[in-house]
């Protein structure tokens, strides 16, 4: 069962009852990430996440981690480009026990300047192993060339640079302006009652409230087309070619989902069985899709041997030629329907997914959406719908190219539109 309150000071609380497990998952979900940040802190979400976990006025980091093991929890967080997540999980019994620590850590991290010259080098140790993983770097590079001086371009990790620069006095200025009751929602799902919830955050999780805060959101970005190449002494080259996709609240985003689904959402899609299953030019071809709050991207990724670069290219062209002209049959698109509500409700049997579910949906749209809508909305997408969705896809001026690799003579690489 779902509910959902709006505590004293305005942190909403929304919660999922699932009486059947013994399990509870309770994350604190802050509307702060990479996309709010300036040029000079570029990183600080993340760094602020790392900070977190340092100790507190009234816990060590170890006593935090030791807090947690003692009673076989899981205690973990990650930043987005949108919002940061900070989330425990444990026995329901401990609910008590991780209400107090999640507020402990919200309410009065330390800062202290000794731990903040530790956590940097930790950071950019960070940095350099993603500089490190190729398939993950390839993604970093794309945004930036998709949506290059836009915040949602950016690196949420930072630079060696900026992280270099953070002080206790940035951190506290930015945990002041966006740490803030109107930028938090608490997601709990699990064997619990809200209201008793409730009554322990308004003891535990007293933030005063605040008047809204306008904190600086850069508008929608504009997607820019090219093809760029990036050398790297590495054995594959990595490709990911882009389109212009959905927001998250758009109406048409299960058209969509459908449609990557069938390109390359799984081992039975059209990329991944030509690609990979017939050609064998590949391990690892998929498409996907990137959707925040008013921007998002439609992607494909394939990693390959340098000679065989241009070669993927013009199979991923192929593939998107032939939906083009034939489109997608009942059945293909029936079967597509079936794995996606496969996927979903099997992605939703423990209190942890069911909680980010409920944070996510909150923290992006300020609403829930049950699954039974969710299932209605997939069951409506017709051949029609998702022929005119591929029709919009890919076109001349709408097509944006990132290739990682070594350097080959005579290899080039690119992707022209429809």
């Amino acid at each position: 069962m779902y509910q959902k309150s709006v505590l004293p000071n305005g942190i909403v609380l929304v919660t999922e009852t699932i009486p059947y497990v013994k399990s509870i998952s309770l994350g604190a979900w802050i509307k702060a990430g990479s996309r709010f940040e300036t040029i000079e802190n570029q990183g600080i979400s993340h760094f602020m996440e790392h900070m977190m976990f340092k100790g507190t006025k009234k816990r060590s980091a170890k006593e935090i981690a030791e807090t947690i093991d003692s009673v076989g929890g899981q205690i973990n967080a990650f930043t987005a480009k949108e919002h940061t997540c900070y989330y425990l999980k444990m026995v329901d019994s401990h609910l008590a026990l991780a209400v107090d620590v999640l507020s402990d850590m919200l309410l009065r991290a330390d800062f202290s300047e000794t731990d903040i010259a530790k956590e940097r080098e930790v950071v950019k140790e960070e940095i350099h192993m993603y500089e490190d993983t190729p398939d993950e770097l390839v993604h970093d590079l794309h945004m930036e060339r998709v949506w290059p001086e836009h915040t949602l371009g950016r690196k949420i990790l930072g630079t060696l640079q900026t992280v270099d620069a953070f002080d206790q006095e940035k951190l506290r200025a930015y945990y002041d302006a966006y740490y803030r009751p109107e930028n938090i929602v608490i997601a709990a799902a699990g064997n619990l009652t809200h209201e008793a919830l409730k009554t322990m955050l308004e003891e535990s999780l007293c933030l005063s409230p605040t008047v809204t805060h306008e904190t600086g959101r850069c508008p929608a970005p504009l997607f820019q087309n090219g093809t760029s190449f990036h050398e790297k002494a590495i054995e594959q080259t990595h490709i990911c070619l882009s389109t212009p996709g959905l927001p998250q609240g758009s109406p048409e985003i299960y058209t969509l989902h459908i449609l990557n689904n069938i390109l390359g959402g799984g081992i039975s899609s059209r990329l991944f069985q030509t690609i990979r299953e017939e050609m064998g030019l590949a391990y690892s071809v998929y498409s996907y899709q990137t959707n925040y709050s008013d921007a998002g991207l439609f992607g494909i990724y394939a990693g390959t041997r340098p000679e065989n670069g241009q070669e993927v290219l013009r199979v991923i062209k192929a593939t998107l030629e032939e939906l083009r002209t034939n489109g997608i049959s009942k059945s293909e698109l029936l079967k597509a329907k079936e794995q996606l509500k496969g996927n979903l409700l099997l992605g939703l049997e423990s209190s942890s997914s069911r909680m980010s579910r409920l944070g996510k949906l909150e923290i992006i749209m300020g609403k829930y959406v049950t699954l039974e809508e969710v299932v209605n909305k997939i069951d409506a997408v017709t051949c029609e719908s998702l022929q005119k969705m591929i029709n919009g896809l890919f076109c001349a001026g709408q097509i944006c190219l990132t290739v990682l690799g070594p350097q080959r003579e005579g290899v080039t690489y690119e992707f022209t539109g429809f």
